[in-house]
């Protein structure tokens, strides 16, 4: 009974974290130097997550943030982080939210220093990204894709 109950017991590892895919713009430099420094970044965020074997799972967080100065593109960066995770004894309802958001938080400090390193190997002002909730980022996200449903389904007939 209790060998089981251990093979059923819910397991979690992270194999490996590695850049997948990684670029770099400066699209106006050296001009963009002269300007007065006062930013307008545009942050985009996205997950994707792929089943690779019965237990291992690959989660791909791209990060891609575009710095404006006025009109002028001061930088891009785009850095897609991966991470191979084991996931086991997850019940389905369990793993949208354990590769929707528990390992993409586990990701994203490692995005935000690659762009951060990036951005100032590019001769800009250090950027740090500042936290985000993926928990709140994923319900939002489950809570659109049942609208979507219920709006595709149209209204329900008695």
């Amino acid at each position: 009974m209790a060998e089981n109950e251990q093979e059923n017991a819910k397991q979690f590892a992270v194999h490996r974290i590695y850049i997948k895919d990684l670029s770099y713009e400066a699209p106006n430099a050296p001009d963009i130097f002269r300007q007065e420094w006062q930013p307008k970044h545009e942050l985009n965020l996205n997950t994707k997550a792929n089943k690779l074997g019965d237990d291992t799972f690959e989660v791909v967080l791209s990060v891609t943030v575009t710095t404006k100065i006025a009109d002028k593109t001061a930088f891009i960066v785009e850095a897609h982080l991966a991470g191979l995770f084991g996931a086991k004894g997850f019940p389905e309802h369990e793993m949208g939210h354990l590769l929707g958001a528990y390992c993409p938080n586990l990701l994203f400090p490692y995005a935000r220093e690659v762009v951060s390193d990036l951005v100032t190997k590019g001769s800009f002002p250090q950027l740090v990204l500042q936290p985000v909730n993926f928990d709140a980022l994923f319900a939002q996200h489950q809570q659109q894709r049942a609208q979507q449903v219920k709006d595709e389904n149209g209204p329900a007939t008695h």
